[in-house]
């Protein structure tokens, strides 16, 4: 337990694991797992991963989307953002896709921000943020349909989503680490 502060890898011997639950975007899956000389059993939702955006463009801006998101029944800032639900699709490809398809942009330079674990307790889901600079409008416009077909975009500095997110106003888990962890950043 020395040493630089990290998860530990344990990955607990798999006993069995059903999927009890076939959703449309994801799947509730049942384990049972050995851990503490004991079986165990725990359903959790089986997420395909998860990629996301903070576009930075002039001036230190970023740029938000808003989106009507049905469980928590309000429109909520966000980052373009997808899942990674094509076949043999790298994250970094998705990201470019997200990007494009989202916010209707390109960008020259790409870089990982952060990788997290979105409820560890309850979905085995990961996001892969990535930071996008040299941002120039992408050769096509995507036409955009359901929730992202009134889909807004905004740019602000990033002080100000920093300054939205300690106060409580914007609540969408990815935008509220990507922004603080750029910021953390410098």
């Amino acid at each position: 337990m020395n040493g630089p502060l990290a998860d530990l890898a344990d990955p607990a011997e798999v006993v069995s694991s059903t999927r009890v639950y076939e959703g449309r975007v994801w799947d509730v899956r049942r384990d049972r797992f050995r851990f503490g000389g004991h079986e165990l059993e725990r359903d959790y939702v089986d997420h395909t991963g998860a990629v996301a955006v903070l576009a930075r463009g002039e001036d230190d801006r970023v740029l938000l989307i808003n989106q009507y998101r049905h469980p928590i029944r309000s429109r909520d800032w966000e980052l373009p953002a997808g899942l990674l639900d094509v076949a043999g699709e790298e994250p970094l490809a998705a990201a470019q896709r997200e990007l494009a398809e989202e916010a209707d942009l390109v960008a020259a330079e790409w870089s990982e921000l952060l990788v997290f674990a979105t409820s560890p307790g309850g979905s085995d889901e990961v996001i892969r943020v990535y930071e996008a600079r040299g941002l120039s409008p992408a050769p096509e416009r995507f036409a955009r349909s359901e929730e992202e077909a009134e889909l807004l975009v905004r740019w602000v500095p990033l002080a100000e989503a920093v300054e939205a997110a300690l106060a409580g106003r914007i609540r969408n888990s990815i935008l509220l680490v990507a922004v603080l962890a750029a910021h953390a950043r410098g």
